[in-house]
């Protein structure tokens, strides 16, 4: 059903440029909205008339006409048959809301579609049926981003549709609050990667522009549209698993998560256990911050001693002693590449931990 503002701004553009007076009643006969002078409205007169065949019917000093919904009558608009293009309005006014009626049901219909799609609700063949039903080419490449917002959600997502609201191609709709959802049609079949980060950067940039935080991320690309919700959920884990371990980031990609995925997906008791045979009872906390700092240039650098030395405005050999001294605490020795690997890990795995524990999983 349309609501009051809409037929209210129908009704009155159409009496804008006829000067025609109209008023809108539902089929029980209750005024909904009116625009302009009519007098004589009668709830009896106008339920008498949407209970018969007629479409048009004039009533005394009145003019009625029925305004269907998918073949089923939804609205009686009225007039004084001493109204100036009493018919010609009328009828104007019928189509326009007809059609607003038909748009309105589309895009809910294609909505509702989407969400289930999403949540992984439809049967394979219901899938087909559907999007065969609401016009949407089932074998496009596609992929899935998710916005993440601080703001308004309502203008975060006129924004998007404004930017990607082509029908039958682009999609966007909400399912969680405060994520907004856009299942974009690949153009670019060369060079999908960047077509993705740039639809994501823009998507980041064009709610910066209106005052609104964001943070992006998306999944792999598709080919069917059954696996819409696998893009899905991979966006959703990229998201998730960029907010531990990636918080600089406001662009994630599932391709890009590295071992962070593989990471979010251990059971807390073995990361636990791991933890605990790593750093034989201690956590990184427990390092002095002058530590803490030395490894984290340490691991920008690639490993680099002279280079990280060079950063940290200290000599080379004192930052060996710090490596040193860190190899004797954790028995890891950051300069042989496989002890190195072994360590990031294990900050990895504290960070993990840490979020969990205080997320309350």
């Amino acid at each position: 059903m349309l609501s009051g503002q809409v037929i209210q701004n129908t009704i009155d553009g159409i009496r804008a440029i006829t000067h025609t007076s109209l008023a809108v009643c539902d089929m029980g006969g209750q005024l909904l909205n009116q625009s302009g002078d009519i007098r004589g409205i009668n709830d009896k007169t106008i339920e008498a008339f949407a209970g018969s065949d007629a479409v048009e019917q004039s009533a005394g000093d009145l003019m009625l006409y029925k305004v269907f919904d998918d073949h089923d009558p939804e609205y009686v608009i009225i007039t004084s048959t001493e109204e100036p293009n009493a018919r010609m309005s009328l009828r104007l006014a019928a189509m326009q809301l007809e059609n607003l009626n038909t748009a309105y049901r589309e895009r809910f219909d294609r909505d509702n579609f989407i969400k289930n799609l999403l949540l992984d609700n439809m049967l394979l063949i219901d899938i087909y049926n559907r999007a065969r039903k609401l016009h949407i080419d089932i074998n496009a490449e596609r992929c899935v981003f998710i916005t993440e917002i601080k703001g308004s959600e309502s203008l975060a997502q006129d924004i998007m549709r404004k930017q990607f609201g082509r029908e039958g191609t682009d999609f966007v709709t909400t399912v969680e609050e405060d994520h907004i959802v856009l299942i974009k049609e690949i153009t670019d079949l060369q060079e999908p990667d960047r077509e993705l980060s740039s639809c994501a950067e823009l998507i980041q940039r064009s709610l910066f522009m209106q005052g609104i935080e964001s943070r992006v991320a998306y999944g792999s690309t598709i080919s069917e549209i059954k696996e819409v919700s696998k893009s899905y959920k991979e966006a959703k884990l990229a998201l998730d698993v960029g907010r531990i371990f990636y918080e600089d980031r406001q662009v994630i990609a599932y391709a890009k998560l590295g071992i962070g995925r593989l990471i979010y997906q251990l059971p807390i008791n073995l990361c636990r256990l791991f933890i605990s045979e790593i750093f034989k009872g201690k956590t990184p906390e427990d390092f002095d911050e002058e530590t803490l700092i030395t490894i984290e240039k340490f691991f920008e650098n690639s490993l680099n001693v002279s280079e990280t030395s060079r950063q940290l405005f200290i000599h080379r050999n004192t930052l060996v002693y710090r490596l040193d001294k860190l190899e004797k605490a954790t028995g890891l020795d950051l300069r042989i590449f496989d002890d190195a690997i072994t360590f990031k890990i294990a900050l990895m795995v504290v960070k993990y931990m840490e979020y969990m524990e205080k997320n309350d999983f």
